[in-house]
């Protein structure tokens, strides 16, 4: 039966191979703090793609990427069938750690060395996918490979993009595609189903005490910029009731929203204020024109317009609201949720559920096919830092975790919406 298939696979995941090969991953831009610096498309990040690549022609896989050079590395099943996917990237931030995203990817390799391990041959193809730039840290947008990869019209609008040296996005895939001309490219393809093993990057599970989480959703987002205009005078001359003074204006809004957002759910709203820019910025000045960012999550869309509501009201002749980036929550498909609870159940690894307040590749995934997230516990809650923990039992439970949901999703005939997972059977 594939339930006790999917079991026997997870049974094969090896911690030790796990974490070596995380330690290998992390050679590539190490730091001397212990940090990584591996940015999208550089030749450090290349040749850790050269090296992955190798790894998965040991195991007997074939690579392929597409026009964002995604990487794709699949393991072949019975049948031509759409695949069951999980990966996630492994570029990081300048100064980041060594699990943000890479863990996914090692951890679906990992996988693959399990089930072959286990001499199980899966019906569905199961692949392993690195998503190109999900960091946005050398080319904006983040999360650019999925995105092109659901929508590829958007790749053109990208490849004008430049990192800080003045490289657009399309010089860098250009010398990528040719360092790798020997792969095959394809266009984006149906996906039976994709599932994204990622460190928490806060502190719930950690406080909750829990290794694993089902991640239902992620929340909607809004950045705004707001400027306001005062008149900019002498600060020893001018009287506190004749000043027009951009500052005052600015912390009056900023403690207005607070106030506001202070009536929704605290557990579930994230309101931060970011950017500030004053103008003339001198110490003897009255500010003339202060602009400032704000990010506000929620996983609500209807809280989410009625956060719009209130920035439109904010808008007057002296104060200018533009909303920078918007994105609707996403939520994740319920039968995949279901069957990634019932593998945890039949593991005996205690989980609950959580909502992802990051962005993460399978957002954009979530329009393509039946998508869903685990999390492990990331120690204090910190990440895109080289101090970025995860206990190595944590992030062996969540392999083997999705070592059982992947071999379980793959044998089933008929695809995730219309097949419920039988693993319950064996509790």
């Amino acid at each position: 039966m594939a339930e006790k298939t999917a079991l026997k696979v997870a049974g094969f995941v090896s911690q030790q191979r796990l974490l070596d090969r995380l330690a290998e991953l992390a050679c590539f831009g190490a730091l001397d703090n212990g940090g990584v610096d591996r940015q999208a498309l550089s030749d450090v990040e290349l040749t850790a793609r050269a090296w992955l690549i190798e790894w998965a022609g040991a195991l007997g896989c074939t690579v392929m990427t597409d026009d964002c050079a995604n990487l794709f590395i699949r393991r072949a099943g019975r049948e031509d069938l759409p695949p069951i996917v999980t990966g996630s990237h492994i570029d990081t931030q300048p100064g980041g750690g060594n699990l943000d995203g890479c863990y996914g990817v090692m951890a679906g390799m990992e996988c693959l060395s399990a089930l072959n391990d286990a001499a199980v041959i899966t019906r569905r193809p199961i692949e392993v996918v690195v998503w190109t730039n999900e960091e946005g840290s050398r080319f904006s947008p983040g999360a650019m490979g999925s995105s092109a990869f659901v929508h590829p019209s958007r790749l053109a609008d990208y490849l004008p993009h430049q990192d800080a040296q003045g490289i657009t996005l399309a010089q860098a895939l250009s010398r990528c595609h040719q360092r790798f001309s020997g792969l095959p490219r394809r266009a984006t393809v149906p996906m039976a189903a994709f599932i994204e093993l990622h460190i928490e990057q806060g502190p719930v599970l950690q406080q909750a005490g829990l290794p694993l989480a089902l991640v239902g959703g992620i929340q909607g987002v809004r950045w705004y910029q707001v400027c306001c205009h005062g008149t900019p005078a002498h600060a020893g001359t001018t009287p506190m009731a004749d000043r027009q003074d951009a500052m005052t204006l600015a912390r009056s809004i900023m403690q207005q929203l607070e106030q506001r957002a202070a009536t929704l759910p605290a557990d579930e709203l994230r309101l931060t204020f970011g950017r500030w820019h004053v103008e003339p910025n001198a110490i003897n000045t009255i500010a003339g024109r202060v602009t400032f960012t704000l990010d506000f999550r929620h996983p609500d869309a209807a809280v989410l317009a009625r956060f719009d509501a209130w920035m439109q009201q904010l808008a007057a002749e002296n104060v200018a609201v533009a909303c920078v980036f918007s994105q609707a929550p996403v939520a994740f498909d319920p039968t995949l949720l279901d069957a990634q609870f019932a593998c945890t159940q039949a593991l005996q690894i205690e989980t609950t559920t959580l909502i992802s307040g990051a962005f993460h590749d399978a957002m954009h995934l979530a329009s393509h096919c039946p998508t869903s997230m685990f999390f492990v516990p990331s120690h204090n809650g910190i990440s895109h830092n080289p101090a970025e923990y995860t206990d190595p039992q944590y992030l062996y439970l969540g392999a083997k975790a999705l070592a059982c949901c992947l071999t379980e999703l793959a044998n089933q005939p008929t695809g995730v919406n219309h097949e419920h997972s039988h693993l319950s059977s064996l509790l």
